[in-house]
């Protein structure tokens, strides 16, 4: 990356400051929290994807010798624990609202996918709980299961919800119907295609677990939990729970892995609640990995049917989508939103298409409940664009690069108002992709493709060029409060939760800059329910847009305030007072107090807030892949970004967000796919022996270079990047791989990429 950023000092790099706790095993994570006498959960889970259930006898499993509690739906729904939060509270086609069935945290009278829980033991040890919970006897009665969403839809399919008609929980349309028909009618040339983003799981390395205490004095709870933020559980918590939020103390230190996944309130921690109140003692839980490939909310599940309208001149002049949101067994909180408004935020992505029509239909399965996971729709919306943008390039004979140019939104047009009514804040589209096509060596690919062949190969070159909206949140501000110690040390308190992302180094290197002392005097402690401070979680690209740039705002505001209360100190007026290299100063020599000297005079501390838009970070990725049509392997040759993610304030963890993102999308491209048996709905990935995760050697270097615009709507003209690289990277890779295919006259293939899956094609193609 370059090195023309505020934060990075002469080039001065900055270490992680959690690295060496983490790297030396000093971390805490959530199966490290314990607490006096506490008690040992375990769920049994639904062994079948759709039934009633009859009967559940618990009589032996509550003999057997440790069992402190046995909970089932009855115990939920006498608890009124049956309908969890949802943010999806904006009308949809037609003025309709949104269906959102009841889900008990235990099932009750019916199941809906395999893995959902369906009875809590709790015992003196995990084994114990485990071994109680073999000798629950559930009699069902077997219903009908669909788990895919198109077959969810026809006539007579099974119905999961007697709420949910047609299992369409909810319809909603954005843009323009009337215009795009138009649109289309005058077209010279139409691309259509039917895509899939296929369904993932996030597979976080840490599994998910909780740690619930209960105090009957205060009726309050402390829940332990794997999250993204501190106020964003408590709310759903609170929705699924009916307990106040200032009852719930939500309590995180250190969080192995997020992408989403750990942005839910899960029913596993509601039924946990009930246990700890109903033993009044501590109870904790700690997932299987393959409890977590049943029951985590899954990512993407998309169905996609696009079609893109240019002129004569290869102009674009309307696009449109079909889109059906597989949202699994029950809508989890955020997948139903993360599944349509961003989508409908990007409908046109970065091309100056005059006229937009998205339709999407939220779809119920036997299937688990899907969510956010990296990128939340923005990378589908991403894939599906790019995809359509290169097959008209294909169809039209015009290079791809140049489609792009020809159509994107010039930077003069900046702030610029899409079809759907977002407003992009600022970017150099142009420049982006002139500095990708150097950076890529474009005009050399024939060369090297050429030198392929003649290896027996295939090559094939992709490219994707994106935007994306990241920053918002859905509390009115953020709040950072920032507290001076005695040795001048200061801590920062923040609601948001780092899962790696590096918080504690970038939220210290804003103040650090700030108050001009060294970024190991500042010790930034996430999720510190104490405070009551106001603020979004991690999630959405938002963490350094709000929080990190309060980070900075709330430093200015202690230079400010110190130098009051140092006035006071010295006998001056405030505006007599200076402040540099963390002292203030008077006039006159020997009038001088550092930060640590006035802390032990008078302790103190501020608050910092901000209010923040949506900023929209964007880029080009180029990807070139060489296939061996004998077995089908695809190998990655070279891969290369080109990121406007606005100022960087620390280019080690930007080019880390990078890489890591863009190696999940290149994962979700080659092999990660979440399958169920179409009979039983059985998952047939449940392990890591069956489902395909990124491994190191998937991907080359990546080359990186980053072509900043600042953003106009907060003070330090940050945006967004921690999931440019999965929406990027499906489009650009996809792209790639066909582009090699197509002169075998293969146009379409859909995610996974499997070696099985090209080298068929490649064989059929060839017959």
């Amino acid at each position: 990356m370059g090195h023309h950023d505020l934060f990075e000092v002469d080039g001065v790099h900055v270490s992680r400051l959690e690295d060496m706790r983490l790297i030396t095993g000093a971390g805490t994570f959530a199966s490290d929290w314990s607490l006096p006498g506490q008690l040992h959960a375990f769920f049994l889970r639904a062994d079948r994807a759709h039934a009633k259930i009859l009967s559940i006898d618990t009589a032996a499993a509550r003999r057997h010798p440790g069992v402190a509690g046995i909970y089932t739906g009855e115990d939920a729904v006498l608890s009124g624990y049956v309908r969890s939060a949802t943010f999806l509270n904006f009308k949809g086609k037609n003025g309709m609202d949104g269906r959102i069935p009841e889900r008990p945290v235990l099932a009750h009278g019916r199941v809906r996918f395999v893995g959902e829980p369906v009875a809590l033991v709790v015992a003196d040890s995990a084994l114990a709980a485990q071994d109680a919970a073999e000798s629950i006897q559930i009699e069902y009665e077997d219903l009908p299961v669909v788990i895919d969403p198109e077959r969810a839809l026809e006539p007579g399919a099974p119905l999961l919800h007697d709420s949910v008609p047609g299992n369409v929980p909810f319809e909603y349309e954005a843009g323009d119907k009337a215009a795009v028909e138009a649109a289309f009618a005058k077209a010279a040339h139409v691309t259509r295609l039917k895509m899939e983003s296929t369904r993932v799981v996030p597979s976080p390395m840490e599994p998910r677990a909780c740690l619930v205490g209960y105090e009957p004095k205060s009726e309050s709870y402390t829940v332990h939990v794997c999250i993204q933020g501190m106020n964003m559980m408590k709310k759903q918590l609170s929705a699924y729970t009916k307990v106040a939020e200032e009852k719930l103390r939500v309590i995180a230190r250190d969080v192995g892995g997020g992408f989403g996944q750990r942005s839910t309130a899960y029913a596993e921690y509601c039924a946990v609640m009930i246990a700890a109140k109903e033993t009044g003692r501590a109870v904790k839980w700690v997932s299987s990995r393959t409890e977590g490939f049943l029951s985590d909310t899954h990512g993407r599940g998309n169905i996609i049917e696009g079609e893109l309208a240019l002129d004569k001149n290869g102009r674009f002049l309307g696009i449109r989508f079909n889109w059906l949101a597989d949202m699994g067994g029950y809508l989890s909180p955020a997948g139903p939103v993360s599944h349509i408004r961003n989508p409908a935020t990007c409908l046109t992505g970065v091309y100056d298409i005059p006229a937009a029509y998205g339709h999407w239909r939220l779809v119920v399965t036997n299937t688990a409940p899907i969510a956010a996971y990296r990128g939340a729709g923005r990378p589908d919306i991403a894939y599906a664009i790019e995809r359509l943008v290169s097959n008209a390039a294909a169809e039209t004979g015009i290079d791809a690069a140049e489609l792009r140019r020809r159509n994107f939104i010039p930077p003069e047009a900046f702030p610029y108002k899409t079809p759907t009514g977002s407003t992009y804040d600022n970017a150099d589209l142009p420049g982006v992709l002139r500095k990708a096509l150097d950076l890529a060596d474009w005009a050399g690919y024939p060369k090297r493709r050429t030198e392929t062949e003649k290896r027996g190969k295939l090559r094939g070159r992709g490219i994707a060029t994106v935007i994306e909206n990241t920053g918002a949140g859905m509390f009115p501000k953020d709040e950072i409060e920032l507290e001076v110690d005695a040795e001048g040390g200061v801590t920062a308190y923040s609601v948001s939760q780092s899962q790696g992302q590096g918080h504690e180094t970038t939220f210290a290197m804003m103040v650090s800059k700030a108050l001009e002392i060294p970024a190991e005097r500042i010790r930034v402690k996430q999720c510190a329910p104490e405070k009551n401070l106001i603020g979004n979680h991690t999630g959405g690209s938002r963490t350094m847009v709000g929080a990190g740039t309060v980070c900075h705002i709330a430093a200015e505001k202690l230079v400010q305030h110190g130098k009051s209360l140092a006035a006071e100190e010295l006998g001056l007026e405030p505006s007599q007072v200076s402040y540099a290299d963390g002292a203030f100063s008077g006039p006159e020599q020997g009038m001088k107090l550092t930060l640590a000297e006035l802390a032990r005079r008078r302790p103190f501390s501020v608050k910092g807030e901000g209010t923040f838009g949506t900023t929209y970070p964007n880029g080009c990725h180029i990807a070139e892949v060489e296939i061996d049509p004998d077995t089908g392997v695809t190998d990655i040759a070279s891969y290369m970004t080109v990121d406007d993610c606005g100022v960087v304030v620390n280019h080690a963890i930007v080019e880390g967000q990078m890489h890591g993102a863009v190696a999940q999308g290149a994962g979700q491209v080659f092999g990660e796919h979440a399958v169920y048996d179409r009979e039983t709905g059985q998952l047939l990935t449940a392990t890591f022996a069956d489902y395909y995760m990124p491994r190191a050697g998937l991907l080359p270097d990546i080359r990186m270079a980053e072509h900043v615009t600042a953003s106009r709507v907060n003070p330090l003209g940050i945006k967004g990047m921690g999931e440019s690289g999965c929406t990027a990277s499906l489009g650009a890779l996809v792209n790639a791989v066909l582009d090699a295919v197509r002169p075998l006259g293969i146009h379409h293939l859909d995610m996974p990429l499997t070696s099985a899956k090209l080298w068929g094609a490649i064989s059929a193609a060839k017959q």
